[in-house]
């Protein structure tokens, strides 16, 4: 593992740790980046790739001298705007194996699923699962059945 990963490590447990179980935070970016000696870049990356729709956060900037980053932890199952966004831009009509454990693994990290059903469904998507021999196709079955499972677990509350 490289330093700038480790770093990030790092970084993404802090902000994880100041979120703990409050639904929002608000950091301004500069500061962060001064706490761990870093470029304020390396924050953005941080967050923009921890912090997403897929592992159940929404984040919103605002620019400028009193400008801050807003990090959410939402229940991807209980606000339907983000079930939607999640369906339509994260699913969509293909998504890969990497992308649909992440949204598997966070469902299961807000508790709307147990263990095992986190595993029996990723079980049905894994690549050996959906052996059929064309990576495009694997991956528009992948979204398939995830757009099932979310909008049966949506309605089934």
């Amino acid at each position: 593992m490289d330093n700038s990963a480790n770093i990030s490590d790092v970084i993404e447990q802090y902000l994880k740790q100041i979120l703990g179980n409050d639904e929002q935070i608000e950091i301004r970016r500069a500061d962060i980046a001064n706490q761990f000696h870093v470029v304020p870049s390396q924050i953005n990356y941080v967050i923009n790739t921890r912090f997403t729709i897929k592992n159940g956060y929404i984040v919103e900037s605002k620019r400028g001298g009193g400008g801050y980053i807003r990090i959410e932890k939402v229940n991807l199952l209980d606000d339907a705007d983000i079930l939607d966004t999640l369906l339509n831009e994260i699913i969509g009509n293909s998504i890969d194996q990497r992308t649909a454990y992440d949204v598997i693994n966070s469902l299961y990290s807000d508790k709307v699923l147990t263990e095992k059903e986190a595993n029996i469904i990723l079980s049905a998507i894994d690549s050996d699962a959906l052996n059929v021999g064309d990576k495009e196709l694997e991956n528009a079955l992948r979204a398939q059945i995830l757009t099932n499972v979310l909008n049966r677990l949506r309605y089934e509350k």
